[in-house]
């Protein structure tokens, strides 16, 4: 398999944030430690973040510079909802789990929002709400079923029906779910601050060094770069999309996504709390603001290009992300486009993220956090390894099977 161009154009944070952040060294040495954590995105630094608050002796590797893969083009939602309803994943795995899910995503947007006021250098985190509208007539009927579920499980949403979202919208839809409890944060600057915090505090981390062999034994492994060795009692890989280049999953689909970044906006008083903006039509478009007044919105996913650059058709996509932007709010008539990306994106055929051991990796633990919601089940995944390198493997762990079966429901 070819190698995986990960993103392409200029992605917002390295476009937002241009003051120097912190170099690490390459690995020079041979080192030995209780976790190797590979891959220094936002799983990854989530991940060593978790440990390293454990006292647990880690080493993160990054073949390149920390946080400036995907994450560099994440843009930064933190929701409890997903990208499969909660509805649709009952209908999947039975309503105790599917809930249970659902809390858990509520519980890891409580979690990122904690750790990052405990940061000492600011992530940019700001509490959102959301709304979810029906993008066709005929997707009200589902609005009202997923908001009926959501509120009997306890969370806090709100039903608006079309006069409610005109009242607060300049644009009018015919149903929406109003959700509270979501975020926004700075993938870029919330990485960076999680490694510098970590690294403080005990966590080793090397950039531009690429993993080039990997020697198991019984007990132990052993990780080959071009200057250096590591030897851990467990591998933790946090690779993000391209694991798909080396260690490919039935799975996982692989995609292309959209995204633009606007020039300030003047007056953004018309967009109600400053609320997340998503649809039920799929692949959906979504729109924040950011703390100066710009506007992201995204979208349009669809197979990667034939040539593997991501950024091939960005021009005509960000082109229709900028009118799609006018059509919700046809009186920001002076929208200009700051910055515009592509990237690979991947999704499960279930909904939900893959996370722990595989059969043919031994002492070893995956983070393949795929979905819309990266970031959220990235906080998901460093706490149920975090447990279970504690010796205290949770339930919930077998749930993310890398190897469970597509077409069956969770057992």
């Amino acid at each position: 398999m070819r190698d995986i161009l990960l993103t392409g154009g200029i992605t917002p944070w390295k476009y937002l944030n241009t003051e120097p952040v912190k170099k690490y060294p390459g690995l020079s040495e041979q080192l030995s430690c209780d976790v190797l954590i590979v891959g220094g995105g936002i799983s990854g630094a989530l991940m060593a973040y978790v440990l390293t608050m454990q006292d647990v002796d880690t080493v993160l590797l990054e073949k390149k510079r920390v946080c400036e893969g995907s994450t560099s083009a994440n843009s930064g939602l933190l929701q409890f909802s997903n990208d499969c309803p909660l509805s649709d994943l009952i209908q999947q795995f039975g309503e105790q789990r599917a809930s249970s899910f659902y809390m858990m995503c509520r519980h890891a947007v409580r979690r990122i929002t904690e750790i990052a006021n405990h940061l000492s250098r600011d992530s940019g985190l700001i509490t959102r709400s959301s709304l979810y509208y029906a993008s066709t007539p005929q997707d009200v009927g589902m609005i009202r079923h997923e908001y009926d579920l959501l509120k009997r499980k306890g969370f806090d949403v709100e039903y608006w029906g079309r006069e409610h979202v005109k009242a607060n919208f300049p644009f009018s839809k015919e149903a929406a779910i109003y959700a509270r409890g979501d975020a926004e944060v700075d993938p870029y600057r919330f990485g960076h601050n999680l490694l510098q915090d970590a690294s403080e505090h005990g966590l080793r981390v090397y950039e531009n060094s690429e993993v080039k062999e990997t020697r198991y034994t019984d007990s132990d492994v052993t990780v080959l770069t071009d200057q250096g060795s590591v030897l851990a009692r467990n591998v933790i890989w946090a690779t993000g999309y391209s694991t798909q280049e080396w260690k490919p999953d039935y799975q996982a689909e692989l995609l292309n996504t959209y995204a633009i970044l606007t020039e300030p906006v003047s007056d953004l008083s018309s967009w109600y709390e400053r609320a997340f903006i998503w649809e039920t039509n799929r692949p959906y478009l979504y729109f924040r603001t950011t703390p100066d007044q710009r506007i992201i919105a995204g979208g349009l996913d669809e197979p990667l290009p034939p040539s593997g650059k991501p950024e091939e058709y960005a021009e005509s996509r960000s082109r229709r992300l900028l009118n799609e932007i006018h059509q919700l709010f046809p009186h920001m008539t002076d929208l200009k486009i700051a910055c515009s990306w592509a990237g690979v994106f991947a999704t499960t055929k279930d909904g939900i993220p893959l996370i722990g051991r595989h059969p043919k990796y031994p002492h070893s633990y995956f983070i393949e956090v795929y979905g819309g919601n990266g970031t959220v089940y990235s906080m998901i995944a460093a706490d149920l390894l975090g447990e279970t390198i504690a010796g205290r493997e949770p339930e919930e762990l077998k749930w993310f099977s890398l190897t469970r079966p597509m077409d069956l429901k969770m057992s």
